[in-house]
């Protein structure tokens, strides 16, 4: 450990709330805890106001600061006296401020005939602010050589990869890594850093079930009853997901699943073990996530950034993401992890489900028939202290031999998450101490394990930031806030994705101003419309094609399926170019790189165009059309497509149906060769005549280049020969289009 001598602590931000509620309290139990071991200390409260006005602020604050419990009153009183002695207020604003300060130090040192042991800075102000902060600490307020410098940061530490890369170049221009102490009080929770210790101590008896074979699921939980109110300004850059998930819960999860180091002090291998969990995640996006908003939050929003009253926010204050991790050991197991504002209670637990291989025939209520579960209780809640709960179907766990934690014994009458406290073994701290207090002493004694470095920040943004970004244009769900949400925020797996269970009232709000469609249902052309963002219009699209699947073999056994090709739906056959199938310009390629690969389909199930006949593309006397139309009759009844799938060009072309097709003498043909305005110029296609006999026919219309097609053909009332689209009207069937907010609005 660093030698003895003086510590100097600066609390940048002193006067704030942060500091008001913890900082100061951390600092305080730091002080009782080591007075008389040997260092001396200094405490300075740093601020932007003038020293007449930020001095009675500080104090008036340590005024009210708590005793330690193990502390006597006597003994409290004289160890208070003793640290207000030794704190002072300075004004930290300018670079003079900072090397002001430095003097200061160094002077006392001198007067006093001390050696100096390290500085340690607290900065607990914006995060906009560090970079400056960093620099003026690095050119004035070093210590000499043989002195520490720790610099603790509070979250957030950017709001995606991008801002946090920055922040990192920044700062490390500044700061050795070393002296960098990246807080997030999750880690500082007694709970959370005792979750690897559990582990450790109880391997023998985790290690059989610790795998997908028993975990049925885990879940990790953050609910708060408070609203954002106060601190908007803050919270709608953030929302839900940057503010807890990135960081808090993110961090527990890894604390659970990831391998246990052989060496639980070894700082380097915790981190190594971290980053290589991080790793195995499985990328995750907006079908992994449902976010809701609570009702006030809007106007809230509106009255704290003054915004008009047709300002919508789409900042989530509640999220329910489903993670999955890419290895055999945790492969399939569903991780929860939801975080919301003015939920029904506050509560903030991990658990972590095992499956029952019991059946029980009678006696239910024996404790063989109920769930097996290990539970990390971080507190608040029903049981309102933190502990580890794990059922008695599981195995009695170790207690650590160190004495800081202890069994219990007496039961409250409550419930805990299905079962009755008695059903629990339970563990908890002998005396809880706050997050702040255990991670200030981690600072001051160099603990570098409870803190995130940079590699760590990084790799979590990089597994969140593709969410976030597509989330970002996703309605939250809109819930009345605590009890009163009842159901409305439950979700529920379906495969790997997730959706609310629950159907909500759609409420469209003054469409018009684009922001505020959810997915619309509406009229165009005086078919059916649905339109919505590209994400949710295609996850729609897919959900009503699976649908159609579904109803035509229950009716039938069995499902026709056409796409067309071309570039509106890239991720989705009735037309193709006359090239062949493996080259990159086929559409037949294209489908199946990007569909037919990745589902299970039998290959004689797929018939792609015969463009490529005796080694020659589309000749007529190879006569592929007649070929692929014998296909057709034999396969599809009566030649009606169960579904076809079409998009348009932007000049209103659809399949290889161009504005100069000759189709007069073809009416029967069901498919025909053509000729496309732009290379490769020959095409094989269906023809209206096979279109128009489809059940259904879905029209694809996407992205901004397309908002002056979709303008024109919605004035244009029947058909026009100018765009071959508008021939397009199923006989018996009907016609659905799929229009996104960027060809509507432009």
């Amino acid at each position: 450990h660093d030698f003895l001598g003086h510590v100097t602590v600066v609390v940048v931000g002193g006067t704030g709330d942060l500091a008001r509620k913890y900082l100061w309290q951390g600092f305080f139990q730091l002080y009782a805890d080591q007075v008389g071991k040997g260092h001396t200390f200094s405490f300075y409260g740093g601020g932007l106001s003038p020293t007449e006005k930020g001095t009675p602020l500080l104090f008036g604050i340590l005024k009210e600061l708590a005793c330690p419990p193990e502390l006597s009153v006597e003994r409290c009183d004289l160890v208070k006296d003793q640290f207000l002695h030794l704190s002072k207020y300075h004004q930290l604003k300018t670079t003079e401020d900072y090397e002001k300060l430095s003097q200061q130090i160094k002077q006392q040192l001198g007067q006093e005939g001390m050696v100096e042991a390290g500085r340690l800075f607290y900065l607990s102000v914006p995060a906009f602010a560090y970079a400056d902060i960093a620099e003026k600490i690095n050119n004035t307020c070093r210590p000499p050589s043989d002195a520490w410098l720790r610099v603790v940061l509070e979250k957030p530490f950017g709001h995606d990869l991008y801002s946090a890369q920055a922040l990192d170049k920044k700062l490390s221009g500044q700061l050795k890594e070393e002296e960098m102490y990246r807080i997030d009080h999750y880690l500082g929770k007694q709970v959370v850093s005792k979750i690897l210790p559990f582990r450790k101590e109880n391997k023998k008896l985790l290690d059989p079930i610790w795998n997908k074979h028993h975990i049925e699921r885990i879940e990790i939980v953050l609910k708060e009853t408070l609203d954002a109110k106060g601190r908007i300004q803050f919270y709608d850059q953030y929302g839900v997901i940057r503010d807890v998930l990135q960081n808090h819960l993110t961090e527990v999860m890894t604390l659970m699943l990831m391998n246990l180091p052989a060496n639980l002090s070894n700082s380097k291998e915790i981190l190594q073990n971290k980053l290589n969990f991080l790793a195995s995640l499985q990328h995750v996006d907006n079908s992994n996530a449902v976010v809701g908003q609570y009702q006030a939050y809007n106007e809230e929003v509106q009255e704290e950034l003054n915004k008009t009253k047709d300002y919508f926010s789409l900042t989530p204050t509640f999220a329910g993401v489903v993670v999955h991790v890419d290895n055999a050991q945790y492969e399939g197991i569903p991780i929860f992890m939801t975080s919301g504002k003015a939920l029904d209670e506050r509560v903030s637990y991990a658990r972590v489900l095992f499956k029952s291989d019991v059946f029980c025939v009678q006696d239910p209520n024996n404790v063989q028939c109920k769930s097996k579960q290990i539970i990390f209780y971080l507190g608040h809640g029903t049981l309102q202290y933190p502990a580890i709960l794990l059922s008695k179907n599981l195995f009695k766990p170790k207690l650590a031999s160190s004495g800081d934690w202890k069994e219990v014994t007496e039961y409250k009458d409550v419930n805990m998450l299905g079962l009755p406290l008695s059903d629990y073994y339970i563990q908890s701290p002998v005396t809880p101490r706050e997050a702040y207090c255990e991670l200030i002493s981690h600072v001051f004694f160099g603990r570098k394990d409870s803190f995130i470095s940079a590699e760590g920040l990084l790799a979590s943004w990089e597994f969140w930031t593709p969410l976030l970004e597509g989330l970002s244009r996703v309605f939250p769900r809109v819930y009345p806030g605590g009890v009163a949400n009842g159901n409305l925020l439950n979700f529920q797996l379906q495969g790997h994705q997730v959706a609310f269970s629950h159907e909500a009232v759609v409420n469209v709000i003054k469409p018009g101003a684009e922001d505020n469609f959810q997915v619309m249902q509406g009229k165009y052309r005086s078919s059916e419309m649905v339109s919505a963002w590209a994400q949710e219009l295609v996850e729609r699209l897919a959900s009503d094609l699976l649908l159609a699947a579904e109803e035509a073999i229950h009716e039938e056994g069995q499902f026709h399926l056409a796409l067309s090709g071309g570039s509106s739906p890239v991720a989705l056959l009735l037309d193709e170019r006359c090239v062949p199938h493996t080259e990159s310009g086929s559409n037949f390629r294209s489908i199946h790189d990007l569909l037919l690969q990745h589902i299970r389909i039998p290959y004689f199930n797929i018939h792609p165009m015969p463009v490529h006949l005796t080694q020659r593309l589309c000749v007529e006397e190879d006569s592929g059309p007649t070929l692929y139309e014998k296909e057709i009759k034999k396969h599809v009844n009566g030649s009606s497509f169960h579904y076809i799938l079409i998009g348009v060009g932007q000049d209103g072309h659809t399949a290889s149906l161009f504005q100069d097709t000759k189709l007069e003498n073809d009416e029967e043909r069901l498919v025909i060769l053509t000729e496309s305005p732009i290379k490769p110029h020959q095409r094989m296609s269906l023809t209206f005549t096979a279109i128009n006999r489809a059940r259904r026919v879905g029209v694809l219309i996407m992205g901004k280049s397309k908002h002056e097609l979709v303008s024109q053909l919605s004035r244009i009332k029947g058909e026009s020969s100018k765009y071959p689209i508008t021939k397009v009207q199923p006989k018996s069937g009907t016609l659905i289009w799929y229009i996104d907010y960027d060809a509507l609005l432009g």
